[in-house]
């Protein structure tokens, strides 16, 4: 087999005008596709380019990271960095989070509800079918009522509102139709696993904000904004994985830095109803540039599979006009359940009654983890716990021995953090403080694997 040649520095540098590894990395992509070169063909090392550009060789090692998650190049130790030979997004975050379902007797490690917690969907199941018969093809892709009743409940008013199949198709959707190969984005660090791996596959260049217990730091976005981001994708309650809320004064300052901004920012309120805590939004101040995603899973059931997304028209009529080509629309006998829940006494009670469940559940928790001395940085609110730990992927085995399954805490950022963590989710914890002491009982056998 004829061993293919590389492509030199001269090959990539014309049209590298940038230094950051977004603009890079599109540079790189356009100049690759520009040159033809076969599947295979290796490229200049990360030295000799960021040689060559005048940056440092981490700066190519992130654009090698970005154009790797895109499928356009792959890296082994035996080739060094290639063209690859076809997209793949099979990896990605997302998947290193759950355990194997059943493979441990305690599994904290998915963040879904409780299902003894959840509304008893008999009665509206029962009513939806009654009456239920799909007219046409062409019908609104919402009930009529069922859009009323989530414009009363909207915490700011939306020119559009439609219903997709839970927050994280509602989150693929948006950013796959307005996130373009080089845009930058902001999340916050940690975030939702599955968020960055959207980001990455649409090519955009991840730009992480630090949290504290009222969200997004301020002083940190301040800075990030000279970067020039177009969009930024933040959780604004019940934050996954730390529970950080925005307070209404937070949100207020959000909103002020992006003020003279175009950045479109998308709200993933996942926790909905059963959050544990008031929502804030920075839509009340910029309703034309906050697509907001409210979902129902956590609060009415998984397998509903429903979220309302709401925002501008710019933005959610490509999303409708481009889905009407696959599903078209949400199950309108689905649709029918929903809004028989959210208008049902005992329904309502029902997830009343289970965000309650869930405070207590979580606050005991980090109470106990507290007398035991793994102290959480903050209390916060909805269904998972960040816990810092020693050493995470030891702490995630000595659980496991015990039958207990956990979340990673790395998947979480684009970078390694510094300190490792562990995420728990609180839902069916019903004796937070033997959890505790289980957890307090890993934690000493990982440090006892690690000497």
């Amino acid at each position: 087999m004829t061993e293919l040649a590389p492509l030199a520095v001269d090959d990539l540098a014309p049209g590298i005008d940038g230094r950051r590894p977004g603009t890079i990395a599109t540079a790189i992509a356009r100049r690759i596709r520009e040159l033809g070169s076969p599947p295979g063909t290796p490229l200049p090392t990360v030295r000799s380019l960021a040689a060559e550009l005048g940056v440092s060789a981490s700066t190519i090692s992130d654009a090698w990271r970005i154009l790797r998650s895109q499928g356009l190049i792959e890296t082994d130790r035996r080739r060094g960095t290639t063209i690859r030979a076809q997209r793949d997004t099979d990896a990605g975050r997302a998947w290193h989070v759950p355990v194997a379902p059943g493979a441990l007797n305690l599994d904290l490690s998915t963040g879904t509800p409780d299902p003894r917690l959840l509304p008893d969907l008999r009665s509206a199941l029962g009513r939806a079918t009654e009456d239920h018969q799909v007219t046409s093809y062409l019908d609104q892709p919402v009930l009529p009522a069922l859009e009323t009743e989530l414009r009363r409940r909207w915490p700011f008013e939306a020119e559009r509102i439609t219903l997709l199949d839970g927050a994280q198709d509602a989150l693929d959707r948006v950013i796959s139709s307005t996130v373009a190969f080089g845009d930058r984005a902001l999340v916050e660090t940690p975030t939702f696993p599955p968020i960055l791996d959207m980001l990455e596959l649409a090519g955009a260049d991840i730009i992480e904000l630090p949290v504290d217990a009222a969200g997004v730091r301020p002083d940190a976005l301040a800075t990030a904004l000279a970067d020039r981001p177009t969009i930024a994708v933040f959780q604004p309650r019940a934050h996954n994985p730390t529970g950080a809320t925005w307070t209404a004064q937070r949100a207020g300052e959000i909103a002020t830095l992006l003020d003279d901004t175009d950045i479109l920012v998308i709200e993933d309120d996942h926790s909905g109803m059963v959050a544990g805590a008031p929502l804030h939004t920075t839509g009340i101040a910029r309703p034309d540039k906050t697509v907001h995603i409210h979902s129902f899973s956590k609060s009415h059931g998984p397998d509903l599979r429903l979220a309302a997304v709401g925002g501008p028209a710019a933005v959610l009529d490509p999303v409708v006009r481009r889905r009407q080509l696959g599903p078209s629309w949400t199950s309108r006998l689905l649709q029918q359940v929903l809004l028989d829940l959210l208008t049902d006494t005992d329904a309502i009670a029902s997830v009343a009654a289970a965000e309650a469940t869930y405070r207590t559940r979580r606050w005991e928790l980090v109470e106990a983890l507290a007398d035991i001395g793994l102290g959480v940085e903050w209390t916060g609110c909805g269904l998972n716990v960040w816990v810092p730990v020693d050493d995470e992927r030891n702490t995630l085995v000595a659980l496991a021995a015990a039958g207990i399954g956990a979340a990673p805490g790395r998947p979480f950022s684009v970078q390694p953090s510094a300190n490792d963590h562990i995420r728990l989710t609180i839902s069916a914890v019903d004796d937070p403080v033997a959890l505790a002491a289980q957890i307090a009982a890993a934690v000493n056998a990982s440090q006892q694997m690690t000497r």
